[in-house]
C-alpha cells in the first residue's frame, strides 16, 4: 500500500493548515516505527507495517500543486494500483476537526488532488481532513497557507493525529466506516462557538 501525505515542504510551512496531510502521516509512521524519512529526487520516503500491511509513506516535496508525479511515479515504481493508494489531505469543505474517507470523485478545487488526477486514474482512497473555511471564498489561499492556532495545535489538533494513529489499523484493513467511527469518538470535532447577536 502507498499512504501519502500532502503539504509544502519546508519549516515555513510545517504548521499551515495545507500541510494536515503531512501531519497525519508523519504521526502514524512515527508510532508504528516506519523506517527514518528519507529524501531524493523530490521524495521524502518512510516505510513500515501496520499489522499485516506493508506501507510506503511518501511526502512529497514538490509543493502541494505539484503533487502528481512523485505519487504517479512512486505508484508505478512499487508497481501499486490506484485502489491500494490512500491520499491525506487538508479539506475547507468539512468542519475543523471532521474526517471523511472516500474512495475516487472529484479533486474539489484542491490544488494537490487536481495534479494528482492530471497524472493518474481517480479510484484512489482520500482520508479529507477538516481545517474549516474563511467567510470568504476570497480569502481560501491565505487560510490554507495560515498555521493553525497555538490553541488548535494542543487542543482538537492533536486529539485529531492522535485517534487517527490509534486507529490506523482499520483504514490499513480496508474498514473505512470503522475508522472513521472511532476517530470521531475518541476525537469529537470542535462545537462552533455561537455568535453574541447581543
Amino acid at each position: 500500500m502507498l499512504w501519502v501525505g500532502l503539504g509544502n515542504p519546508g519549516p515555513d510551512y510545517r504548521l499551515n493548515r495545507h500541510n494536515v496531510g503531512f501531519m497525519a502521516l508523519e504521526s502514524i509512521a512515527s508510532e508504528y516505527g516506519f523506517s527514518q524519512w528519507r529524501t531524493k529526487a523530490g521524495l521524502c520516503i518512510s516505510e513500515g507495517r501496520i499489522g499485516s500491511q506493508k506501507i510506503i509513506a511518501l511526502k512529497p516535496q514538490s509543493f502541494m500543486n505539484k503533487s502528481g508525479l512523485p505519487v504517479a511515479e512512486t505508484a508505478r515504481y512499487y508497481k501499486i494500483a490506484p485502489a491500494d493508494i490512500t491520499v491525506f489531505h487538508d479539506e475547507i469543505d468539512l468542519g475543523i476537526g471532521r474526517v471523511r474517507v472516500k474512495q475516487g470523485g472529484g479533486h474539489g478545487g484542491h490544488n494537490g488532488l487536481r495534479d494528482i488526477d492530471r497524472h493518474m486514474v481517480q479510484d484512489y482512497w482520500r482520508v479529507r481532513l477538516g481545517v474549516g473555511r474563511p467567510e470568504r471564498k476570497s480569502d481560501v489561499h491565505k487560510w490554507v497557507l495560515q498555521d493553525f492556532a497555538k490553541a488548535e495545535q494542543s487542543g482538537w489538533l492533536d486529539s485529531l493525529l492522535k485517534a487517527m494513529t490509534s486507529e490506523a489499523g482499520l483504514l490499513a484493513d480496508g474498514d473505512t466506516n470503522s475508522f472513521m467511527s472511532r476517530v470521531a469518538f475518541l476525537a469529537p470535532a470542535p462545537t462552533p462557538i455561537p455568535e453574541d447577536n447581543d
